[in-house]
C-alpha cells in the first residue's frame, strides 16, 4: 500500500514529445530520454488507450518490407529510437543529437516513476517463471509500486473468447501502464489490435523482463554505446538469430547508403 507521503506528480497539459522524424519510411519520435519518460505518463493522463513501440534496426526493416506493419509503427503514440543505429541515423539525417531510448532502460525508469506518481502497472506476456521473477524484483526494489497484475498467455493464437477475457482482466485490474513482452512483431501487432480496447498505455518491451529480473545479462554501457548488443544476442542464440542479423543489418546498411547517396546528389544539384 502506498504511504501518505507519496503524491502523484502533476503532468504537463502539453505533450512532452511533439515531433516524429522519418527514417526509411517510418516515423520515429524525437526527444530526450526524460521526455519519453514524461510522455508515457502524459499518455496515461490524457489518452484512454495508447501504445509505445521501441524501434531497432530489425523493426525498421520489418516496416520497410511490410506496409501494414509500417502503418502500425507510424500510428504508435510513441515510436522510440531503441537501437543505437536508429538514434545515430536520426542525428546523421537531422543534425540534432538524439538520445537512445531502449525498452530495457525505459522500463526500470518507468517502474520507479510509477511508484513515485502512484500509478499501477500490469505485466503481460513471457512465461510464468519470468513474470514471477519480475514481480519479485519490484517487491524488493519498489515496495510501494502498485502491481495491478500479470499474465502469461498461451503460446498460440487466442480464441476470441480468450482474448476478450484477457482484455477484461487487464481493464478490471485498473492498470495505468501495461508492459507487453510477446516478441517483435507479435507484441506490436497485439498492441495495435487492442488500442481502444485496453484502457491503459501499452509498451512493447520485448526482452526487458529478462534483463530487469536479472535472468539475462546486458553488455557494459561502453559496448552498448558502440551498438554492439546485437553481437551479444547473436552469441547467445546463433542458430535462431544469425540469418536475421546477417540479412537485416545488410539491408539496413544498403538502405542507409541509398538515402545518403540521394542526399549527396540533391545537394550537388542545388549547388550547381
Amino acid at each position: 500500500m502506498l504511504t501518505e507521503t507519496i503524491q502523484e506528480q502533476p503532468v504537463a497539459a502539453e505533450p512532452p514529445i511533439k515531433e516524429k522524424r522519418q527514417l526509411l519510411g517510418s516515423l520515429i519520435s524525437a526527444g530526450s530520454f526524460n521526455d519519453f519518460v514524461n510522455h508515457v505518463f502524459w499518455l496515461t493522463d490524457h489518452k484512454d488507450s495508447s501504445y509505445v513501440c521501441f524501434t531497432n534496426v530489425h523493426m525498421l526493416m520489418e516496416a520497410k518490407q511490410d506496409k501494414d506493419f509500417q502503418r502500425l509503427l507510424n500510428n504508435a503514440d510513441i515510436a522510440s529510437p531503441d537501437g543505437g543505429p536508429v538514434s545515430k541515423l536520426m542525428k546523421l539525417l537531422y543534425g540534432q543529437h538524439q538520445d537512445r531510448v531502449p525498452g530495457m532502460d525505459l522500463m526500470p525508469r518507468l517502474l520507479q516513476e510509477a511508484e513515485k506518481r502512484g500509478k499501477s502497472v500490469f505485466f503481460y506476456g513471457s512465461t510464468d517463471q519470468v513474470l514471477e521473477a519480475v514481480v519479485a524484483k519490484t517487491k524488493t526494489d519498489l515496495p510501494n509500486l502498485r502491481v495491478a497484475g500479470y499474465y502469461s498467455p498461451p503460446f498460440r493464437k487466442l480464441t476470441h473468447i480468450e482474448d476478450t477475457a484477457i482484455t477484461n482482466m487487464i481493464n478490471d485490474s485498473g492498470a495505468d501502464i501495461v508492459f507487453v513482452a510477446l516478441g517483435c512483431p507479435k507484441q506490436e501487432r497485439w498492441m495495435a489490435d487492442h488500442k481502444g480496447q485496453v484502457k491503459a498505455c501499452m509498451l512493447g518491451v520485448g526482452q526487458a523482463y529478462m534483463t530487469y529480473a536479472g535472468l539475462e545479462k546486458r553488455l557494459p554501457k561502453w559496448a552498448r554505446d558502440l551498438s554492439l548488443e546485437w553481437t551479444y544476442r547473436l552469441w547467445q542464440e546463433p542458430g535462431r538469430l544469425w540469418k536475421r542479423y546477417l540479412v537485416t543489418n545488410s539491408k539496413f546498411l544498403y538502405e542507409v547508403a541509398k538515402v545518403m547517396l540521394f542526399r549527396r546528389k540533391r545537394s550537388m544539384q542545388l549547388t550547381n
